[in-house]
């Protein structure tokens, strides 16, 4: 069995093991399954699932008007979610970048 083969296997075996609402003791007992060998295959589905629908980070243009620009105490409003974050004129970039990293990470 090559790998593809057996990848496409665990992926079915881990939709019937969820599909069946057993636990994975159960499940595996029944299935003829090392318990080890569902957890590992079910870290590593969940891991390598997580790392492809993150979406990479993407930039839109903004265009500001002049009757649009902020006054100099007015803070720029953020929402990232359903987090609203307030930035005003002398903010640190690199923190208001982590910040909104860690918001899309714990969204996604």
């Amino acid at each position: 069995m090559n790998k593809a083969e057996n990848r496409k296997q665990w992926e079915q075996r881990i939709a019937q093991y969820r599909a069946s609402g057993q636990s994975v003791r159960e499940w595996c007992a029944a299935n003829n399954v090392k318990p080890e060998r569902l957890w590992y295959w079910l870290r590593r589905y969940r891991t390598e699932k997580d790392t492809c629908l993150r979406e990479p980070n993407q930039w839109l243009p903004v265009k500001i008007s002049d009757h649009l620009l902020m006054e100099e105490d007015s803070p720029l409003r953020i929402k990232v979610g359903a987090a609203c974050i307030e930035v005003k004129p002398g903010f640190d970039p690199a923190v208001l970048s982590q910040v909104i990293r860690i918001l899309t990470a714990t969204i996604c």
